[in-house]
């Protein structure tokens, strides 16, 4: 990320140094440069935020305030006249009122002001978390920019701080007065400030310490770990008050200002002389707003960076394995399972030439499993057939997020199968590696920029985290890509089926996500381990999932095996359900029986224009109506696994399955053309 720096002043030996002299000569390097003129923005019309999200406006200082309530706290947003497109933001810690002419500079300059009521919790976990919660609100409802300054006065310094280092790729800057960064300082007054024993007494209870010593022991606060926020070259300007008897500096900002600089970050100090010093020094007034002010402009980066695809990764368990069979053994099966966006070309060849360019001594068999219109469901029970009777697995590719919900899977149905396929994988291979990737459409994109997860992804992500699978998020990525202006759906991306530009998004990611292992040299102890398969998330998961052929169907009435049969009516058909034998009943009251032993029964069908309703009954219970008419048959003879039963005991069973005289509206026929069954 690339930031602008203006001054790099930090009071180390403090006796030896003039405060005075270097308070000048921060004035006089900061006021040199040009004016803020020379830092303004194309201004758009004035983005308020949105009513719905607002309990109550009121005007500040002639901007308008808006205030609302957030987990059943008080918070506001002040809103610049012009605002900046990029939508900056300064967010306040404590004491919201206190010194505001940088405010009021920063809002006439485009920004806006954020605060949310944390008080009584001095920068704990429990308001930090409340602080990533806000934040994330802040971002994906009100649309403000991802990166930030933070404000902190006084014990604000211990929101602003701690924040901070749990994110400092989200701070453009931090400013501080009289910053708090050593709570043995104060409230506890175990140095030589004045201490606050009832402010003491909430923050032990905050933080969970029994006792005294407990909260001396305690090695996080402001001045530690500063490691991530100064290998961020995050900027801290902090100012001060020499008599300062309540936060003394010595205690506080000289010592994170030394241990910062020593770690290469960069912090800038100045002493506020001038004026009264009040309440024992911590009260005095602030010289140079308008520096402060222009510190954090110069900060603030407004710029569309291209984003990273790692953020987009979850990388919970290993793809080790596969990288010691590519490199050491020279041999390695990679299967790609999923819809026609697997099946299609496009970036599945790009992961094939990448890995023989990668492993150029490698032997390496490629499984295309993509068949469209396939989701979670099918790919449960056809993998035994269409991926591991083929030998061990190195590497799975799994995608079906757009089918799962493209075809309205329930989430059961959407949890069962993809465990499904992980489990039935793992209990095969249990070195198998395994990566799932959600892919993108308009639905999910909608999803995501209303501030929510995809159902289909919220549910493959408790699956995934369960067994502690490698996935990537292209849904997520590419639309929070095309909201930072890198490229365009209408124009680039164009459809779920991605263009060949699209395709290059999709492979990008996977390829520096994949070079984040195999191109790290492997160790001399590196050695292939098994996955852990936990205990199912469900039990009725589609881990045995197999496809029966459907001349075990019995007590045929009207049904018939039609040999390389072809539609009828005229309408689009996929690979694999067309010239193939299939069996077929046409009119009401066609029958057959099938006996299975499993959990889950289902049909495999070809629904198309003249597909009918059928009627069926498991072990002699009351029978059930299903409708094989699907939004997609009036134009194809769509593949479908319609499950039937999903919840049975492990035993044996009988299904019993009659056309119906009812039929859909739309068809125009009461066909059922089964190419197989499938159980679990």
């Amino acid at each position: 990320m690339v930031r602008f720096y203006v001054a790099n002043f930090t009071f180390i030996a403090l006796n030896e140094i003039s405060f005075m002299r270097i308070h000048t000569l921060l004035l006089i390097c900061l006021f040199a440069v040009s004016s803020f003129s020379a830092f303004s923005q194309i201004y758009t019309a004035p983005t308020n935020v949105p009513q719905q999200f607002s309990d109550s406006t009121s005007i500040w200082k002639g901007f308008t305030r808006y205030h609302l309530e957030f987990e059943g706290r008080a918070s506001f947003i002040t809103t610049p006249n012009n605002p900046l497109k990029q939508k900056p933001w300064i967010w306040r810690a404590r004491f919201p009122e206190w010194h505001t002419g940088m405010d009021e500079i920063l809002l006439t300059n485009g920004y806006y002001i954020a605060y949310i009521n944390t008080d009584n919790q001095f920068g704990s976990h429990r308001a930090m978390d409340i602080w990533d919660a806000y934040y994330d609100h802040l971002v994906n409802d009100f649309g403000f920019h991802p990166e930030l300054s933070l404000e902190g006065v006084s014990r604000g310094g211990l929101f602003v701080y701690n924040w901070s280092k749990r994110h400092p790729d989200r701070v453009n800057c931090i400013y501080t007065e009289a910053p708090v960064c050593d709570f043995k300082s104060w409230p506890a007054g175990f140095g030589t400030g004045i201490g606050a024993g009832e402010s003491w007494e909430i923050l032990k209870k905050e933080y969970g310490f029994k006792n005294d010593a407990e909260a001396k022991t305690y090695s996080d606060n402001p001045i530690d770990n500063l490691d991530s926020l100064a290998n961020a070259k995050v900027p801290i300007l902090s100012m001060i008050g020499l008599k300062d008897q309540v936060v003394p500096p010595a205690e506080n900002t000289f010592i994170l200002s030394d241990r910062y600089v020593k770690l290469g970050g960069i912090s800038t100090i100045v002493p506020c002389t001038q004026g009264k010093q009040e309440a024992h020094g911590h009260h005095f007034p602030i010289e140079t707003p308008q520096l402060a002010a222009e510190f954090i402009i110069r900060n603030t980066v407004l710029t569309n960076q291209p984003l990273k695809s790692e953020e987009y990764r979850k990388t919970a368990g290993s793809f080790i394995n596969s990288h010691i069979k590519f490199e050491r053994d020279k041999k390695g099966t990679v299967a790609f399972l999923g819809g026609s966006i697997t099946q299609n070309s496009g970036w599945r060849d790009s992961i094939c030439n990448y890995l023989e360019q990668r492993f150029p001594d490698t032997r390496f068999t490629f499984i295309n499993a993509g068949i469209s219109s396939m989701g979670t469901t099918p790919g449960a029970f056809r993998i035994e057939r269409d991926v591991l009777s083929k030998g061990s697995v190195d590497l799975l590719f799994e995608e079906a997020a757009v089918n799962d919900a493209g075809n309205g899977r329930t989430a059961k149905e959407q949890i069962r199968g993809l465990e499904g396929i992980i489990r039935h994988t793992l209990t095969a291979n249990p070195t198998t590696d395994i990566i799932v990737m959600n892919f993108v459409d308009p639905e999910k994109m909608n999803t995501y920029n209303r501030g929510n997860i995809p159902e289909v992804i919220s549910n493959f992500d408790k699956v995934t985290n369960h067994y502690q699978i490698c996935t990537i998020n292209l849904a997520k990525e590419v639309t929070e890509r095309i909201n930072n202006k890198e490229f365009t759906w209408e124009d680039d991306f164009k459809n779920l089926h991605p263009s060949p530009f699209g395709q290059g998004v999709y492979f990008h990611s996977m390829k520096t996500f994949l070079g984040n292992t195999f191109n790290r040299p492997l160790a001399d102890d590196d050695k292939i381990k098994a996955h852990p398969i936990p205990a199912p998330y469900d039990s009725f998961c589609y881990v045995a999932g197999q496809i029966i052929p459907f001349n075990k169907a019995t007590k045929l009435k009207g049904f018939e095996q039609e040999t390389n049969w072809t539609p009828s009516v005229q309408a689009g058909t996929r690979k694999g359900y067309v010239n193939v034998d299939m069996l077929v009943g046409k009119k009401p009251g066609d029958s057959f029986v099938f006996k299975f032993h499993g959990k889950a029964v289902g049909i495999m069908v070809a629904a198309g224009p003249d597909a009918g309703m059928i009627e069926y009954s498991i072990d002699g219970k009351d029978a059930e109506k299903v409708d094989l008419f699907t939004q997609w048959s009036s134009n194809l003879y769509l593949p479908w696994y319609k499950t039937l039963a999903s919840e049975l005991d492990n035993n044996q069973h009988e299904l019993k399955v009659k056309i119906s005289q009812d039929t859909n509206q739309q068809s125009l026929g009461n066909s059922c053309i089964i190419k197989a069954f499938y159980i679990n």
